[in-house]
């Protein structure tokens, strides 16, 4: 078919609007691989797009959608051929290249990897980009000397996606993960996916001192700001939090206390950008260690049309866990 479904965003001096509208494959941007969108995902970085609450979008028109799962219609790229089943996150899809809320896309082969073996796309959407960064995020504290034996691990943010699947991650490798979150109604679902603990985010965001108690030696923070510098100020002699999301704010309200008196290290955390070797072994670690029946129950599913409220949702903090779009 030459025209398909999306969700296109325009900008006019009245401002951003976006919608569900046919697009011509035409259109679409440059590219060695066609694919067949079957699904995709919400991340907080979506909602951004869609509700024009902060700059992500570079070009107009867009198609928004930083994550996808299909198979492939189209390629001369030697590393893929007709029905290869594939997945993409980052690279700038959504923001500055046409994106994943559409029933087609066309990207460079390099930005793909093959659907992990173990996974279906469904299932891979359901981790999407925000459960490739909290295994990212593991990978880091790991690289970085920091097991369980050196006492429990934080994450902020816990009942989001990121936070939903570090939680699983952590604990599924042996740490006590003291979940932190706004939302202690959602106590029973965090201690579902392996929270031993859980932390009223308050107790992070009011300024603290330079230094506090130390009270874990690792770290998954989502939140950014002076949730952030209170995390690093409570870490243990040695430990790291690594960083990968703004949620609170983009400063950071610290002192370089933890950093030359508790030799705390903070491990800034990038999944758009990463190379296709980090990608691949994140990929193929969370199928083999994230646990299908947490990854379930923390995931709900809506079609293509239900993407728009859903933006806003997210933004709005109103979200649990991860959000499968079905498209295909």
């Amino acid at each position: 078919m030459s025209a398909f479904k999306a969700i296109v965003i325009d900008k006019s001096d009245a401002g951003q609007n976006v919608g569900i509208r046919e697009f011509d494959e035409a259109d679409l941007m440059g590219g060695d691989v066609t694919i067949r969108v079957s699904h995709s995902t919400l991340n907080y970085k979506d909602g951004l797009a869609l509700t024009g609450k902060a700059p992500v979008v570079r070009r107009f028109p867009m198609i928004p959608g930083v994550d996808f799962a299909g198979i492939v219609e189209a390629s001369s790229n030697p590393e893929f051929k007709p029905g290869d089943a594939v997945v993409l996150n980052g690279w700038g899809l959504g923001e500055t290249h046409l994106g994943a809320y559409a029933e087609k896309a066309r990207v460079k082969g390099d930005w793909l990897i093959p659907l992990p073996q173990g996974l279906t796309a469904q299932q891979a959407m359901a981790v999407g980009t925000a459960g490739y960064t909290a295994m990212l995020c593991l990978m880091a504290l790991e690289r970085h000397g920091l097991r369980p034996d050196r006492g429990p691990a934080i994450v902020t943010g816990a009942v989001g996606g990121v936070g939903s699947v570090a939680v699983a991650l952590l604990a599924q490798a042996g740490w006590h993960v003291i979940a932190s979150t706004g939302r202690p109604e959602e106590a029973d679902y965090l201690k579902g996916l392996g929270a031993a603990e859980i932390l009223d985010r308050a107790e992070l965001a009011s300024p603290g001192r330079p230094l506090g108690k130390e009270r874990w030696a690792a770290g998954v923070d989502t939140v950014g700001s002076t949730t952030l510098a209170n995390v690093l100020s409570m870490t243990k002699y040695g430990g790291a939090i690594a960083a990968c999301g703004l949620a609170g704010g983009m400063d950071l309200p610290t002192t370089v206390a933890p950093f030359i008196l508790r030799n705390v290290a903070l491990l800034g955390v990038d999944s758009v950008m990463a190379p296709k070797t980090l990608r691949l072994e994140a990929w193929n670690r969370i199928a083999r260690e994230l646990d299908h029946d947490k990854l379930a129950a923390m995931t709900s599913t809506i079609p293509l049309d239900g993407v728009l409220e859903a933006g806003r949702e997210i933004v709005a903090g109103r979200i649990k866990g991860r959000v499968v779009v079905e498209i295909g």
